[in-house]
């Protein structure tokens, strides 16, 4: 089944995951609307994929021609698209350069349940080939996960207090998805965090790095719990360009029963275990964008509705919000 769609704001990964996606899923999906608050844009792309170029992104979500809407920008409407996609019943892929908060994400979780559609949210490390064979290998060879590591290292802004922005305010989105990430691998939620915050010397107001420890299984047994240890820092200045890409750290580590691995974004995992070093490298694999398209389908053509998402997206706004609560406590905080 072909699924005609609109495309509302093109965002930062048009180019490298949407635009090859869509262009190999033609069988799957036709796109038909297109939107974009900077004309030339849209109609530059309108015109690439043979579609009708929109005033405005109502305008597209109004069209009974469209079955589903790609919001893939946070622009100056922020959330409403989603809003209004409810409205008029269409299906809508959520991309990450929306920014949720915890009392919108609710909002829109109740008006997804009321109107029934199918609502899937971008987590691309879910879907990297590496992250799925992981997957398999914790299910066959690896056995059940025990610590899970995982680092972003973000440039320092400039110091000058009046432009900086604090860690916490520009990295909710990447500790959103890295705490969704170890959830997915460990397939559970966990039950207590404990957050930790650097704050720089030169700014008082100006945190710089921030460790949050989740804990999956009882509290009160910590000896049996699964622990995910995450961390973002920007203390590197962003002229030491060097200096930041400089022997980056595996985008998770995974110490599991019987072995360890080690991911690095999009494809390549190594793991160990009794028989030694193995490395794979996945790039004849589906791409992250068409892992999620493919999803995406899935979830409208299914007669089973699709919101888990959305609901994934909200336990990790709230577990991000009790971080900041244990941060300020300086203690251990339970997770309801």
């Amino acid at each position: 089944m072909k699924l005609r769609i609109g495309v509302i704001g093109q965002g930062r990964d048009w180019q490298s995951r949407y635009l090859p996606a869509l262009r190999s899923m033609r069988d799957r999906f036709q796109v038909v609307g297109i939107y974009n608050s900077v004309s030339m844009l849209a109609d530059a792309v309108a015109r690439e994929l043979d579609a009708e170029r929109f005033d405005s992104f109502r305008a597209v979500l109004e069209s009974s021609s469209l079955d589903a809407v790609l919001v893939l920008e946070d622009d100056w409407y922020q959330m409403m698209p989603l809003f209004a996609a409810c409205d008029y019943g269409k299906a809508v892929f959520c991309g990450a350069e929306l920014n949720f908060d915890p009392n919108t994400a609710n909002q829109i979780r109740n008006q997804i349940q009321s109107s029934g559609i199918a609502f899937m949210t971008e987590f691309p490390r879910r879907f990297a080939p590496a992250t799925l064979r992981l997957k398999e290998l914790i299910a066959t060879r690896l056995g059940s996960p025990r610590l899970l590591f995982c680092h972003r290292r973000l440039a320092c802004e400039s110091k000058d207090a009046p432009k900086a922005r604090s860690l916490d305010s520009r990295s909710q989105r990447e500790l959103l998805e890295l705490i969704d990430w170890c959830n997915y691998i460990v397939a559970d939620s966990p039950s207590w965090i404990q957050a930790i915050q650097h704050t720089s010397s030169q700014l008082p107001s100006y945190s710089d790095y921030q460790i949050l420890s989740l804990g999956f299984g009882s509290p009160e047994n910590d000896s049996k719990a699964i622990l995910a240890q995450i961390s973002c820092g920007a203390y590197i200045p962003e002229v030491w360009h060097e200096a930041i890409a400089f022997r980056p750290p595996a985008a998770i580590q995974v110490c599991c029963e019987k072995g360890v691995a080690f991911i690095d974004l999009p494809t390549t995992l190594v793991w160990f275990d009794e028989a030694g070093r193995h490395q794979e490298t996945l790039d004849t694999e589906l791409s992250v964008g068409q892992q999620m398209l493919g999803q995406f389908h899935r979830s409208i053509t299914s007669l089973v509705r699709k919101s888990n998402d959305l609901e994934d997206t909200c336990r990790a706004l709230h577990i991000l919000d009790l971080a900041k609560k244990s941060t300020n406590l300086g203690a251990r905080v339970t997770i309801s």
